[in-house]
């Protein structure tokens, strides 16, 4: 049973033992693609015996040697790169960024069962078979005999199986030169045969028995799809056929991998439904936000990775049709990650067709949290913000900042907390990148008067429309019910995805900030009583954090459209993801 193949592995997948963090490690290189990184890790594996690599989060793939004591670190930082073993900005690093680790393949040898909690178990590539060698023996002689015999598809065969080992790095030619024979014998050496630099007809069973494992294992079958024009490896033993949904022919979990999914991607199109398709893409659960993104004018790659989940997305534009495809399988399986991506990537291949787009005619039970079936992904909490700086500034309610892993500004824009004050209920914070407001919002100076009318700008409807919404209201008092001057209290009604929107005067000029509701109380207000932050308090806080921001006197009404455009280009959705 393939099931029984599954080694347990006492690693965690979002963070690495207590050991590691105490250790200290030479980093020598980062990599932003995992099939980088492992091509780089097999590199360093043949000349040091200590390499190991882990994701370091915000796309990074770092390859370390270690772990060491804190001085014996330092001691080999400094000796390699006195001989220049090591690139020259190679550095210490004490591993408490490290995240999941992809080399050694199958996981470290460091780390001892009760050095993890249970809760960190989870399971990895499944552990190669003890292949025993077969057949008689064969003399050095009689071996380069059989090997003679040898097709160069055969030849090219072994050395990418020696190359997937970790023992050679050359061009795979089929030419068994001094490299092929170096890795041969090292490969012999590791597998406890005699270094001879020749394989036996039996030593060559073994190494293409491990090496082509791991695609038996997935079930790796040659499908010719009609529907899409595609004829490519599926990994068949872990998913199966589910359904068209234009432009995607869907895959689903069938075997002992429940995240593994394939999509075979077939449409017509042109240099801009191939770029469409690639923003699109980049919003489904199935591809993570981290990772390397690359589009051309008529290729396109997306790779992603969390802590769940790895997947590569590909497609290209031939002749006026877009085809590729998509790979989602389990963090933790790296090393048969590799390999069906690797078969698939070879065995690709367009044939006649293309996945009609009206295969499948639209349901009643469309959502805008699908596209083709697939789920996109969804925030953990969305609120309401606006922009204050020509630098892209943004106030927003401190309740946003809720256990995010990434913050974000209209889904797109990554952002940072600049200043959080939680007593206030206020956050102020910036893009990770440049970005350029289309508008921004003036504060009130002065007093505004009771019962003036004023507006909430805002996405009430967590980021559902795809622009901001203005809802009309009335400025009751200057103080909240306890008295605090520091807050307004407001007659309107507003959703929680308002929290952090702007209330403006009719002039479209700044009078505070709205307020999230109060959660558990012991009195249940009218839905129309809302509070916000004065503007004279946000300024002080904009002011003491650096940020540079316009105050003006009261000034006439601009009229609701002009009102609404001001808030649709000053608006900001914030989400915590």
């Amino acid at each position: 049973m393939l099931r029984a193949f599954f080694a347990v592995v006492l690693l965690s997948l979002s963070t690495v033992p207590a050991k590691a963090q105490d250790s200290f490690w030479v980093q020598i290189e980062a990599r932003q693609t995992l099939t980088e990184a492992t091509e780089r890790a097999r590199e360093y594996a043949r000349r040091f015996s200590d390499v190991q690599g882990y994701y370091l989060g915000t796309g990074f793939y770092g390859i370390v040697l270690g772990p060491y004591s804190e001085q014996l670190a330092r001691q080999e930082l400094s000796r390699l790169l006195a001989s220049r073993q090591i690139p020259s900005d190679s550095y210490l690093q004490n591993g408490r960024r490290f995240e999941q680790q992809f080399w050694p393949i199958g996981g470290s040898a460091n780390v001892t069962p009760n050095e993890i909690a249970q809760d960190e178990i989870a399971f990895v590539s499944p552990a190669l078979p003890d292949i025993p060698l077969t057949g008689p023996q064969e003399t050095v002689a009689e071996a380069r005999a059989a090997e003679a015999a040898l097709s160069p598809e055969a030849r090219q065969e072994l050395q990418k199986a020696l190359q997937w080992a970790g023992f050679y790095n050359a061009a795979i030619d089929g030419a068994f030169g001094r490299g092929t024979r170096s890795a041969m014998e090292d490969w012999q050496i590791a597998n406890n045969q005699d270094p001879t630099g020749v394989l036996t007809t039996s030593q060559r069973a073994l190494l293409l028995g491990q090496y082509n494992f791991d695609l038996e294992s997935a079930g790796m079958q040659m499908v010719r799809d009609d529907a899409t024009g595609i004829a490519m490896q599926i990994p068949l033993a872990m998913v199966t056929f589910a359904e068209f949904q234009p432009p995607f022919a869907q895959y689903t979990a069938s075997g002992d991998l429940p995240q593994a999914r394939v999509l075979l991607i077939s449409q017509p199109g042109d240099a801009g439904r191939l770029a469409g398709l690639f923003e699109v893409m980049q919003v489904l659960d199935i591809v993570p936000p981290e990772g390397a993104r690359r589009l051309s004018d008529n290729a396109f790659v997306i790779e992603g990775a969390d802590n769940d989940i790895q997947s590569y997305t590909t497609a290209s534009l031939v002749d006026g049709e877009i085809k590729g495809f998509t790979l989602v399988w389990p963090q933790g399986d790296s090393r048969r990650f590799a390999r069906v991506l690797d078969a698939m990537q070879s065995s690709f291949a367009r044939i006649d067709g293309v996945l009609d787009p009206n295969i499948v005619p639209p349901s009643a039970d469309q959502t805008i949290d699908m596209i083709s079936g697939l789920s996109v992904r969804q925030p953990q909490l969305s609120r309401s913000g606006f922009y204050v700086s020509g630098e892209g500034h943004v106030v927003t309610t401190s309740e946003v900042l809720q256990s995010c892993e990434r913050l974000t500004f209209d889904r797109d824009t990554e952002a940072e907390v600049l200043v959080t004050v939680p007593e206030l209920g206020l956050a102020i914070l910036r893009p990770t990148s440049p970005v350029t407001p289309i508008d921004i919002l003036q504060f009130q100076g002065g007093t505004p008067r009771l019962q003036d009318p004023i507006a909430l700008a805002g996405y009430p409807f967590d980021g559902v429309l795809p622009a901001p919404t203005l809802t009309f209201g009335t400025l009751i008092d200057l103080r909240d019910l306890s008295n605090d001057a520091r807050f307004k209290r407001l007659s309107v009604l507003a959703r929680p995805s308002n929290a952090g929107g702007a209330v403006l005067a009719e002039s479209g000029a700044v009078l505070g900030m709205l307020l999230p509701r109060q959660g558990a109380t012991s009195q249940a207000l009218p839905p129309e009583v809302q509070f916000s932050l004065n503007a004279a308090d946000i300024v002080a806080l904009l002011t003491q954090a650096g940020v540079a921001v316009s105050v003006a006197d009261p000034a006439p009404a601009i009229g609701p459209v002009a009102l609404q455009r001001k808030a649709t280009d000053a608006a900001v959705l914030v989400s915590c993801w």
